[in-house]
């Protein structure tokens, strides 16, 4: 079951699509926080995002841009604007199609489905994100996204923050730690494993994510 990601500040609008993805067979989900729909679409997951123009906050051609920093997942805009203009910024921020308002859900449907073809045709694609909390690892390129900010991580930063990431609630050890960094071209012992980690914490305290990482004492580490 394909799942469609509904963002729609008119809740009337965003209802009927809703319940049409709904009786087609998707899995249709609406997004609640405007805000940071980045984080939203990598919490939900979806195979395809409906993307409204006029937004609280930041426009969809904002959101879109930011969306293609990290998914190649098809987007179609829906929108009350009908300039050219309008149509052009949609494609040149990553848009895969454009519906003007009002427009007949039967036309919606058709579209969405031929985007799916196009785009799952030999078969689903693994997520390549983790979100928590609005942080963001993308597996792909090692980097991680909060906010505003992107920062690369080093090798050992990205297992580190994979690791817990995955965890997330759950103390790891620092044995754990240190076996998923040791591999045959780099040995990590207590001492290499402690300057990673500050190295970290320096690099999320920069971006506004000051003691993301947690310190259990005598044991390990873990994200809240």
């Amino acid at each position: 079951m394909y799942k469609i990601m509904i963002v729609e500040d008119d809740k009337a609008l965003c209802t009927n699509m809703n319940e049409m993805l709904i009786k087609w067979g998707f899995d249709a989900v609406a997004v609640d926080n405007f805000e940071n729909i980045t984080a939203e679409f990598a919490a939900k997951e979806p195979h395809l995002i409906i993307m409204d123009v006029n937004l609280p906050y930041f426009d969809g051609f904002y959101f879109c841009n930011k969306i293609r920093e990290i998914s190649k997942v098809p987007i179609v805009f829906v929108s009350s604007r009908d300039t050219n203009m309008d149509i052009i910024m949609a494609m040149n921020t990553g848009g895969d199609d454009y519906i003007t308002k009002p427009f007949s859900m039967d036309i919606l449907i058709a579209k969405i489905n031929a985007l799916l073809r196009r785009a799952y045709s030999y078969g689903e694609q693994p997520s390549d994100l983790i979100e928590c909390d609005g942080v963001i690892l993308n597996l792909m390129e090692n980097t991680l996204l909060y906010k505003e900010d992107k920062m690369e991580l080093t090798k050992n930063e990205f297992k580190v923050m994979l690791l817990l990431m995955k965890n997330r609630g759950k103390t790891i050890s620092r044995e754990k730690i240190m076996r998923a960094l040791w591999d045959d071209d780099n040995f990590i012992n207590d001492n290499t494993l402690t300057v990673n980690i500050n190295r970290l914490r320096t690099k999320l305290c920069d971006i506004g994510l000051k003691d993301y990482i947690v310190t259990k004492k005598g044991y390990g580490y873990m994200l809240l």
